[in-house]
């Protein structure tokens, strides 16, 4: 299976203090070890990822350091990350889910996912057919 990660996936993995960061770990813990896995990031989740995590503490991290963070994460998945160039125009119909501004990215990435046979993951209950990572359950 080939996950295109969302920024949300993105943030909640790379910051231990996030509430949804376990969730995120577990999954891709659990994710990398089903054989042909593959986790996909492209240009709008990367940056996304770098812009959320130095808004989220009021701009005190350097993009720098949100940029460091982002590579270690990409690094550890090894040979089962790969990077999707964004070859999709943004001024392709969006589909019918997509009503305002504050789903455009959504419905994007979406697209693309769609276009190079994987799906979005993402926390996102609000994406059609999205794969929404599963909460942690407890034992």
């Amino acid at each position: 299976m080939n996950y295109l990660l969302d920024v949300n996936v993105l943030v909640a993995w790379g910051w231990a203090d996030h509430t949804e960061h376990r969730r995120v770990g577990l999954w891709i813990a659990e994710a990398r070890v089903q054989r042909g896995t593959k986790f996909m990031t492209s240009a709008i989740p990367e940056l996304g990822f770098i812009r959320v995590s130095v808004q989220r503490i009021g701009g005190k991290l350097p993009v720098s350091e949100a940029s460091s963070v982002l590579a270690g994460l990409l690094r550890s998945l090894g040979k089962r990350h790969l990077f999707l160039a964004d070859d999709q125009s943004s001024a392709e119909a969006f589909p019918d889910w997509c009503t305002g501004a504050g789903r455009s990215t959504d419905a994007h990435l979406k697209l693309l996912a769609d276009r190079h046979q994987a799906v979005l993951a993402t926390l996102d209950t609000g994406i059609p057919n999205a794969f929404l990572i599963p909460p942690v359950t407890l034992d």
